[in-house]
């Protein structure tokens, strides 16, 4: 059976979000390697899904491209036999490795980054998406529970962030 011959459609999405995918395997993975591994999965279960993507009034397509990007990066971590060795990978390398490109506020993002790498695989889809200012409403839908929820586990999650940063300075 030969392979499909991706739509103008989803090339023309996929190339829309591919920040937003590229985003979530940078916080999914530290390591070059692995996060272009994690990319390609998301993109590969993106198009076997592309053929059951319905647009439906009020629902985004970056809702839909979001909750399957982060499934995939989840089950990815968690399959993921490999772990850094202690010392391997210490907490000023990863700084580094997450770090944006330069700018007056590197040393900040970095200091963020180090502590969104803190975080569980379910909070840092939250912070992914408060980073991306998704509304309430459309992190309910990505995550698959309600609003109230995503406020108490957002204001959990900037907790946890303000603890972690305030326990590096």
């Amino acid at each position: 059976m030969a392979a499909a011959v991706p739509s103008a459609d989803f090339v023309a999405a996929l190339n829309e979000y591919q920040p937003l995918l590229r985003r979530v395997s940078r916080l999914y993975c530290q390591d070059a390697e692995d996060r272009q591994d994690l990319f390609q999965e998301m993109v590969l279960q993106l198009w076997r899904a592309w053929p059951r993507y319905v647009p439906q009034p009020g629902v985004k397509l970056s809702t839909w491209l979001y909750r399957i990007a982060l499934n995939v990066a989840i089950s990815n971590l968690r399959q993921r036999t490999r772990r850094p060795a202690p010392g391997e990978l210490d907490a000023e390398a990863l700084a580094v490795a997450l770090a944006p490109e330069t700018g007056p506020d590197a040393e900040d993002r970095a200091a963020l980054y180090q502590a969104i790498g803190r975080l569980s695989e379910v909070d840092k889809a939250f912070i992914l998406l408060y980073l991306e200012d998704r509304p309430y409403d459309e992190m309910a839908d990505i995550l698959g529970i309600t609003q109230n929820n995503v406020r108490v586990k957002m204001h959990r999650v900037q907790e946890k962030l303000r603890s972690f940063l305030l326990h590096t300075v």
